[in-house]
């Protein structure tokens, strides 16, 4: 492993971090609070540590793939250590494994939170909160590559930090990839910044507007507010964020195309077809079930269900009413959607449309060729292509592997914290897919707060093997990574 160049890459990212908390610093100054010195002390201290590490390794510009995966992992952490030291510092949060947590959390997009009263924490460390949605919804190894060398192997770090689906899609879209970064960055930060201007136009205030934003965009959920988006009880801002989270799930390589006008690409894509169509018929379901058990009106049915089903889809979070409260069937459903995930190449988390396309059409294959036409040569298509065997494999694989990690870790969560098999299971699939309020004592109006500490250095751990779609964070543990 090339640990120079390690140590380059490492030091951006803490010159990165220091010099993005300008801005809750400029936040803290506005409001007159409390925060402006933690959030300063806290810049230094990333600045001081970043810059010598940068400095002294400037000149070694060499990695692979093994380096990819290494600063992939070790780059979340650090990063996530380093800015929950601001919460700490002002007291809001004087716990380093809550600190970590509550970071880990934000940058991974999971809005899982450990926080009580979100509403008496100074607006600067609120405003960082949320900024941590803003840098991890698009990766925050992305923004990293956009500040190294030409050739420095800036695709090993996005691949190591990437979805298997990405492989799938195949949406390297421009051949150089600070270009193919610049370009994502941009789409990403076009469509926050329409959102934040029609939240500001139904009266939603700027600070509000621009959190709610972050955390729509990038799918994670952190809102200022105890009550999330239901705060407000306002139907405009319920649908444009419905909107905004559907972009938000949607494989950013189709937006890039709509600007290039090939729009004969955006209509063959199967996973788009599909991910509409799931949207369509879990919103339909539970708007159905609510209205017939009279929870709510017709209109109002529609509103929440699909403000629910979208939020959970997307793994953003965002929550408009205490779904726990509603009909069995209705909770039945969302709980399924838990499973799901919205693109590949998307800011979202979880299993991912894609792998379940795959897998679907695999099995369909099979029957036809047992049953039906066994000397007959089908092979599974997506976007009108044939899809390598081996693809079908990496995706089963996932979709398998993310079923033991999520019995597995409910069984340890049983165990650790004993707690009942609801809440359990929740914790863990609310993390590891990065949704964030889950099901039981995680449930959308309760919080991560009564966990043991080993239980959220573990659901901590889950967040980023799901950021990282489980692999780059898996393979560490292999004796043969660190081996020359």
């Amino acid at each position: 492993m090339n640990y120079k160049t390690i140590a380059n890459v490492l030091g951006k990212l803490l010159i990165v971090t220091g010099c993005s908390m300008a801005f809750p610093l400029i936040c803290s100054l506005y409001y007159r609070e409390n925060d402006l010195n933690a959030i300063a002390i806290t810049a230094v201290i990333a600045i001081g540590l970043g810059y010598p590490l940068w400095r002294f390794f400037r000149r070694y510009n060499d990695l692979n793939i093994k380096d990819g995966f290494f600063i992939a992992v070790f780059g979340w952490i650090l990063i996530s250590a380093v800015s929950g030291l601001p919460f700490m510092i002002h007291g809001s949060i004087p716990s380093f494994t809550d600190a970590f947590f509550e970071m880990m959390s934000g940058y991974t997009t999971s809005g899982a939170t450990i926080l009580t009263d979100i509403e008496v924490v100074p607006h600067g460390l609120l405003f960082w909160r949320s900024q941590t949605h803003l840098l991890g919804g698009m990766g925050f190894l992305t923004l990293t590559v956009i500040f190294l060398p030409h050739g420095m192997g800036g695709l090993r770090i996005f691949r190591a930090e990437s979805s298997p689906g990405q492989v799938i899609t195949k949406e390297k879209f421009i051949p150089r990839n600070r270009d193919t970064m610049i370009w994502l960055w941009g789409i990403y930060i076009a469509l926050i910044l329409v959102e934040i201007l029609l939240l500001c136009l139904g009266g939603m205030s700027i600070f509000d507007s621009m959190c709610h934003s972050f955390g729509t965009v990038s799918t994670s959920g952190y809102s200022p507010w105890n009550a999330s988006i239901g705060h407000y009880n306002n139907a405009y801002f319920d649908w444009v964020i419905i909107l905004f989270m559907f972009l938000g799930g949607m494989t950013f390589m189709l937006f890039y195309h709509m600007a290039q006008g090939n729009w004969h690409i955006v209509k063959i894509n199967t996973e788009l077809r599909w991910y509409i169509g799931v949207m369509l018929f879990f919103c339909g379901m539970v708007s159905w079930i609510l209205w017939k058990e009279n929870t709510y009106d017709l209109i109002n049915s529609i509103r929440y269900a699909t403000f629910q089903v979208t939020s959970i889809l997307t793994t953003t979070g965002f929550t408009t009413a205490d779904y726990e409260q509603w009909p069995q069937a209705a909770q039945m459903f969302l709980y399924a959607v838990c499973f799901i995930g919205a693109c590949a190449g998307s800011t979202t988390s979880g299993i991912k449309i894609v792998h379940y396309i795959l897998i679907w059409k695999f099995g369909v294959v099979l029957i036809k060729r047992i049953f039906f036409r066994p000397m007959a040569v089908v092979s599974v298509r997506l976007n009108q292509r044939p899809v390598d065997p081996q693809i079908i494999h990496l995706a089963a694989c996932y979709f398998i592997i993310n079923i033991f990690l999520v019995l597995g870790g409910g069984c340890f969560m049983t165990l650790s914290d004993e707690m009942d098999f609801t809440t359990a299971m929740s914790s863990v699939i609310s993390t590891l897919m990065n949704i964030g309020p889950g099901f039981g004592g995680v449930g959308p109006s309760k919080n991560y707060a009564f966990i043991s500490d080993a239980g959220k250095w573990f659901l901590s751990w889950n967040m980023l093997v799901g950021r990282l779609e489980m692999f780059s964070a898996l393979v560490i543990f292999y004796p043969s990574f660190w081996r020359k």
